[in-house]
């Protein structure tokens, strides 16, 4: 990370109680559905690989506030929590971004291997408070796929909190998913979360070029 120049004291939103707010839309995910159906790939794991990408592409997403100084990570990376077939286990794991390996079925197959290595115990998998996440470089990513929700509230842990929730649900008849993302207004106003949803459909419409 890097600190960057950010006037903290003539932001309009620093002295909000909360600066946290929460946009949905939907998104047509039709060609990547289709694509991981026929060869065989989880949605769910792609699904997380779209919105990580889109995520990273908006500089204003990557910034927090540390020690009372603005400072911008170079990526993100996932955490996001995982249940077992019968939902009796839950867990969360932090996954890297799919940039660091050679290939996209590399990078499935290695979150794959992770998310069973938690559940079955070999990996203990994500554990850093609530309060402490706005130090690491991470965002926080939800699938909720028993419901095609047209928006969603997320929990605040304090006002002051930085971390981008994303939450995406339920495909509807017409292919399409609804994403949520919630942000601090102190550093994403509607621009920056138009270019999400634009880099976001334009991630869940090109087809994998590294497979």
């Amino acid at each position: 990370m890097r600190e960057i120049e950010f006037n903290l004291n003539e932001n309009p939103f620093i002295n909000f109680q909360s600066s946290r707010y929460t946009m949905s839309a939907r998104i047509s995910v039709e060609k990547m559905w289709n694509w991981c159906h026929e060869h065989d790939k989880s949605f769910f794991v792609m699904s997380l690989g779209c919105l990580m990408n889109a995520v990273n592409r908006v500089p204003a997403l990557k910034r927090r506030i540390i020690n009372n100084k603005v400072y911008e990570f170079d990526y993100l990376e996932a955490t996001t929590p995982i249940m077992d077939e019968k939902n009796e286990i839950y867990k969360e794991m932090r996954v890297e971004t799919p940039q660091n390996f050679d290939t996209l079925n590399e990078w499935h197959d290695y979150v794959k291997d992770l998310s069973k290595s938690i559940l079955n115990g070999e990996n203990k998998g994500f554990t850093v408070d609530m309060e402490k996440r706005d130090m690491e470089n991470i965002a926080n990513f939800s699938c909720i796929p028993w419901i095609d929700f047209d928006s969603i509230t997320s929990c605040v842990v304090t006002g002051r909190q930085i971390q981008p929730l994303i939450s995406w649900g339920r495909i509807n008849e017409d292919k399409e998913m609804t994403v949520a993302i919630t942000v601090s207004h102190i550093f994403v106003n509607g621009r920056e979360l138009g270019y999400f949803y634009e880099y976001a459909q334009e991630e869940f419409t090109k087809l994998p070029t590294r497979y």
